[in-house]
């Protein structure tokens, strides 16, 4: 791949605050800054184009011009055999079909982000236009929506960003379908890996989709090079039903996503399992379990019962869900690869709930191209009243999203991360990309999809507020999302130098099944939720594990390359540093004297905040010629209120967007032969902003004052003597 010196601005400095406190300690410091003013900053989409901050030179143009997207050992490779690293975004419903006359735009702005790749979501969903609306059935696409599909994807393409097809997300099967119980299945979450009907009707819309040839492209969907990826089911689980109740059955008038199944379903499963049994259990165990059950037709165990079920009866079903899965993904699989000819790898589905030990659902995964998870830090009670946990990350590194989704790679298998967020309107976001995208270079994963786009220039400014995961007119988010890509693609970050391998025996696995839920996400009381922050970790079926090292200590958790640290969490002053030639941080809240970097000090009057640095030009930081300098706070909409528990909304606010100020100091230190340093404010979408402003020249190094004009970012401009 070529170096993108051409369109890219040479270096990067991004600063992100948040003043805002953490917890009870800080509560009085929370009730002197939870009033500031706050000022309009939005994005104006109609001027995005004249963005000075351009990152499409780092995409590889047109996507699929080598061939097919392929798995090579252990990661994703281009068609000629280079590494492929995703910087993805998720698009959902109708965000997936732009207009025809703006699917250019879109795609333009995708890419000045860095973006290499969108996974179509929820294409299937009543809230989506693709299902034809004048039918019954859930069975026919729209074919003026199917060609807009086609002609973004093809817009996409040419600008070297790959599309990852989901099949089975969010469709609601209805009785013209043919199938029982519609009305109640919700998205039929479990169904969809055991009834038949539903099996079917979703090998039809593979077909469908998969041979569909785009026009603008000349292939079909089954044999798209610019495809990345196809994905069979969303967030589906067997087992997770199993463990969390849901395979009992219960009739509902409005089931939700995650309703239980219906009572005919959960019959239907008790009668395969049932039939499973007498074909796959030896007699005498078979006997064994009967007598357990009461009876010769065995009733499937609820989670009230797993602790006084014998080993044999909790095996025994545990297998079962296991087959279940397993057969849904060898069928599924076949049909694809065999049958429809795709060539873009094909993988299953997401481990979504560290809230249960998911090794068996991974391992069955794991007969697919690759692994992938989701995951979000305090994702939001959306039903019924609105309510988000709202304290900072940087405090809580064992449960952190890096911790989190450390507990799915598999050995031997390329990782990726399709959804993830801090969620709107948590107060510290400005922790969440910078952080993560950190940590998933350290433990060398492939790829992270931010949930989700929104609408962006198609946004309607009418609607009262923008949704929770939305990222495109959120100013710090789509901060992040431009200033991140060029470490992502760059691959700043050295990969950990050791890796600890988690390995489990089958009686291991399915015992997790029924642990307590404390021991998320590892499910291994042994293993200290602090390696993932220190080394990379993997686990295997079967086979050896590495010994496990020593709990780091939480004040001060180390990675091995001496890249990254994790530090004051002990003393709820949390703060994450990155240390490497060509990027340099500070995350979290800012304590005088506490942790500066090689290049990098700040002094500010906000407590809490992410100050990013990265060189675009090749050259370390120290020696790079152009910086962009980004500061942000609270990003929100106009009348935004908390209620006093600051967990719950009073008032959601309107547009505009705006943003608070941020105002401190932040100096640029060790840039070798550095004559006079200036700074160019941004508007949100980047365009120049008033007067250049000039940096003051201390003994530390050039300081610049910032928060005057608020800002979310500045160039900055370094003369060499």
């Amino acid at each position: 791949m070529p170096h993108p010196t051409a369109r890219v601005k040479p270096v990067l400095l991004v600063l992100t605050w948040t003043a805002l406190s953490a917890g009870a300690a800080l509560a009085a410091e929370a009730a002197a800054t939870a009033d500031r003013a706050m000022v309009p900053y939005t994005i104006d989409w109609a001027k995005a184009g004249e963005s000075v901050v351009d990152m499409a030179g780092y995409l590889d143009a047109p996507a699929g011009k080598g061939g097919f997207v392929r798995v090579e050992g252990t990661h994703l490779v281009r068609g000629d055999g280079s590494r492929l690293r995703i910087w993805g975004i998720n698009v959902c419903g109708p965000n997936a079909f732009p207009p025809k006359d703006q699917a250019d735009t879109v795609a333009d702005d995708l890419a000045r982000c860095g973006i290499n790749a969108v996974r179509f979501h929820h294409m299937d969903s009543r809230w989506s236009p693709l299902l034809d609306p004048s039918r019954k059935d859930t069975q026919h696409f729209d074919a003026e929506v199917l060609d807009r599909l086609d002609f973004f994807i093809a817009e996409l393409a040419k600008r070297g960003i790959y599309s990852n097809l989901n099949l089975n997300v969010g469709r609601r099967f209805t009785a013209a379908d043919g199938v029982r119980d519609a009305h109640l299945l919700g998205y039929g979450k479990s169904a969809t890996y055991f009834s038949p009907r539903l099996i079917e009707l979703q090998r039809d819309y593979a077909r469908q989709l998969l041979t569909h040839k785009n026009p603008y492209t000349g292939h079909t969907y089954a044999r798209e090079p610019a495809v990345v990826t196809v994905e069979l089911v969303n967030e589906n689980s067997v087992l997770e039903g199993w463990v969390n109740g849901r395979l009992v059955g219960r009739d509902v008038e409005k089931p939700s996503s995650w309703t239980p199944i219906p009572v005919s379903y959960a019959e239907e499963l008790t009668d395969q399992y049932n039939a499973w049994l007498a074909e796959n259990v030896p007699e005498d165990d078979l006997a064994k379990i009967r007598k357990e059950a009461g009876g010769d037709r065995v009733p499937r165990l609820k989670p009230d019962q797993f602790a006084e079920a014998s080993a044999l009866r909790f095996h025994t079903e545990a297998r079962f869900y296991i087959h279940l899965e397993e057969a849904f993904f060898r069928g599924m699989r076949d049909l694809l690869k065999k049958e429809l000819g795709v060539r873009p790898p094909v993988i299953g589905t997401a481990d979504h709930a560290d809230r249960y030990c998911a090794y068996a659902h991974v391992r069955g995964n794991a007969m697919l191209d690759y692994i992938d998870g989701h995951g979000y830090w305090q994702h939001p009670r959306t039903h019924g009243e609105f309510r988000i946990e709202n304290t900072p990350m940087v405090n809580d590194p064992l449960d952190s999203t890096v911790v989190q989704f450390a507990r799915t790679p598999v050995v031997g298998r390329p990782y990726t991360i399709s959804e993830t967020n801090h969620p709107y309107p948590a107060q510290w976001a400005s922790e969440g990309i910078p952080i993560l995208t950190a940590y998933a270079l350290f433990h060398d994963w492939d790829g992270i999809y931010w949930f989700t786009w929104g609408s962006g220039r198609l946004h309607d400014r009418k609607r009262t507020y923008r949704r929770y995961f939305d990222i495109s007119n959120d100013p710090v988010k789509m901060t992040h999302l431009a200033a991140c890509a060029p470490l992502w693609h760059r691959k700043d970050l050295a990969a950990a130098k050791r890796c600890i391998v988690r390995a489990y025996t089958e009686k291991e696995i399915i015992e997790g099944l029924r642990m307590d839920r404390k021991e998320r996400p590892f499910f291994d009381p042994a293993f200290p939720r602090s390696t993932p922050l220190v080394h990379a970790t993997r686990w295997a079926p079967g086979g050896e594990a590495t010994p496990y090292p020593e709990a780091a200590p939480l004040g001060t958790i180390e990675a091995d390359t001496g890249q990254l640290g994790w530090y004051g969490a002990d003393a709820k002053q949390g703060k994450v540093v990155v240390d490497a030639p060509h990027t340099q941080a500070l995350i979290g809240f800012q304590r005088e004297g506490r942790k500066a970097t090689a290049n990098l000090a700040a002094r500010m009057e906000t407590p809490f905040g992410s100050v990013y640095l990265t060189s675009l030009d090749g050259e370390p930081i120290a020696a790079a010629g152009r910086l962009l300098l980004t500061t942000t706070a609270a990003a929100g909409h106009t009348g935004f209120q908390w209620n006093p528990d600051r967990k719950t909304v009073k008032q959601w606010g309107t547009f505009p967007t705006v943003i608070e100020p941020v105002r401190g100091d932040v100096t640029l230190v060790g840039l070798r032969g550095a004559g006079d340093v200036t700074y160019q404010p941004l508007t949100a979408e980047g365009r120049p902003l008033g007067d250049p402003l000039k940096a003051e020249l201390t003994n530390l190094g050039s300081r610049l004052r910032v928060g005057d004009p608020p800002a979310t970012w500045h160039v900055v401009t370094v003369e060499r003597k």
